[in-house]
Parts: C-alpha cells; sequence; structure tokens
C-alpha cells in the first residue's frame, strides 16, 4: 500500500442507498438522462481545442447542464474570485463533484491518473489541461506540488479534493497537507467548498457516491434513476495568503466541519 494512497472505509454495498421507488416507467427517463450527460461530455471534447477562447461563464453553465442533465438539481450558495491564482479545494463524494467546482470556477483539475481511463470524460478532462497525480508513486509528490505551484503563479485556478478518496457523505475524511504547499509556494489565497447531497426534503443522500469498488457507469445508472436529488455547493470564505506558516494549518483550516444544513439564502438554483 503507498503511502500516497488515502483509502475510505465506504463501499457501494456498506453505504450506497438504491435510488427509491425505481419501476419500469423510470428506465426510459433514466436512458435519455445518460444520454443528455454523455452528449453534454462529448459537445465539451469537441469544443476543447478552443481552450481560453470559450468564456468562463460559458463553461459554468455547461458544468451546471451536465448536473442537471443526470437529474441533479443544483444549489450553490456564495461566489469565488472570478480571476487570479486560486487554489479551490473540497470534499469529495461523487464524479458530480468535478463539473460541480467547475460550475463555482473554472480550473485545472488535480485528478488522479487512473482518470484518463474513464470512457468519455477521460479524454475531455486531459484536454482541459487536468494535473495528473500518480498516487502509487510518492516519490513523484514534490514535482506534482511544484507543476501546481506553477500553474497558480501563472493566474490559474487549481481544483483539488485533499481527500485523496471518496467518501458517501455521511462521513468524510481528513484532508492531506500535500496541496496546501503548492498554495503557499506560490502565495496564492484557497477557496474552501463544501458538497453536500441530499433529496428534496432535506435528508443527507448517498445515492451520488462513487466509491470503493463502484464503477463509473453503475454510479451514473444509479444517479439517473434517482428522483429528487439535490447537490448543495457552499462556497466558504476564502483564506487569504500569509495567514498560515505552513501546510497543516492551512489544511486544517480549509477541511469543512459538520455542521447543520444550512439556510439557503441567496442561492443560484438550476432547476
Amino acid at each position: 500500500m503507498s503511502a500516497w494512497l488515502p483509502t475510505a472505509p465506504c463501499t457501494p454495498r456498506a453505504c450506497v442507498e438504491a435510488p427509491a421507488g425505481v419501476t419500469a416507467r423510470a428506465v426510459p427517463r433514466a436512458v435519455l438522462r445518460v444520454t443528455g450527460v454523455v452528449l453534454l461530455l462529448l459537445a465539451g471534447i469537441v469544443l476543447s481545442p478552443l481552450g481560453a477562447r470559450i468564456p468562463a461563464s460559458m463553461i459554468r453553465r455547461w458544468c451546471r447542464w451536465i448536473v442537471r442533465a443526470a437529474g441533479v438539481r443544483v444549489r450553490i450558495t456564495g461566489a469565488a474570485a472570478p480571476t487570479g491564482g486560486l487554489l479551490l479545494v473540497a470534499n469529495h463524494i461523487s464524479w458530480l463533484d468535478i463539473p460541480l467546482l467547475a460550475a463555482v470556477r473554472p480550473a485545472r483539475m488535480l485528478a488522479k491518473t487512473e482518470v484518463r481511463r474513464w470512457p468519455v470524460a477521460g479524454p475531455l478532462t486531459a484536454r482541459g489541461g487536468t494535473l495528473f497525480i500518480d498516487r502509487d508513486r510518492l516519490r513523484t509528490l514534490p514535482d506534482t506540488v511544484a507543476r501546481i505551484a506553477r500553474a497558480l503563479r501563472e493566474g490559474s485556478a487549481v481544483a483539488a479534493f485533499p481527500e485523496g478518496s471518496t467518501w458517501c457523505g455521511r462521513a468524510q475524511g481528513t484532508f492531506h497537507r500535500a496541496v496546501f504547499q503548492a498554495a503557499l509556494d506560490a502565495g496564492v489565497p484557497v477557496q474552501p467548498v463544501r458538497i453536500r447531497y441530499r433529496l428534496t426534503g432535506g435528508t443527507t443522500a448517498t445515492v451520488p457516491a462513487f466509491v470503493g469498488d463502484d464503477t463509473l457507469l453503475a454510479s451514473l445508472w444509479r444517479v439517473a434513476t434517482a428522483r429528487g436529488l439535490v447537490a448543495e455547493v457552499e462556497i466558504r470564505a476564502s483564506i487569504p495568503p500569509g495567514t498560515h506558516c505552513d501546510r497543516r494549518s492551512l489544511a486544517h483550516s480549509a477541511q469543512p466541519q459538520e455542521t447543520a444544513a444550512p439556510a439557503w439564502t441567496h442561492t443560484v438554483l438550476v432547476a
């Protein structure tokens, strides 16, 4: 086991509930949702050569469309700095977290090398300037941190999931410190983001969780057959550079704490 390979105890069988009330009538709707997600991803691949010429507002809208196409409503509260170097960090539950973070602010994603092999989404992330990390080779970590810091100094936003593994949503992991060293080295702010998935009534939902030996297609189908899923994205106050002298305290400050469900005021809702 690699020292850079954090694992969560969450598994599909132990933690992920099946969508309630799935009937034969739900199958055509789920097929349409999956088709919509795939078509939007393919459109992203086609347009990816345009790169920086695509307005950030359009990218954010497209990312919300991906989540909405899967049948999940989106609620976003708060805002991130629109320009300049910024390290976006969030807890990690689902593959949906990736477009949700990009809906906050388009960013270069830090992802495990296995993502390259994902169907459709793999080529899209690679073309989008993703910074890949080999979690099985700890000796490559300093070089990865240096590449992140260089991107931040150049004014890019970089998005990362410092837990290093997905959790079911009812439990969470600890933020690992390495990526925060890049923010310290580059002298840029850290933007913490908290992601939750709930049912319409407010109950925590684990249906979107992508954990353990789950497959991407199985997770996508589970989400597509569910009803009443809501993704809640809380953009917390950014942490300015110079307020923490080491990566340990910076990671602790950015770590989301368990809190009661927020009252969603001043919220962007994608119906």
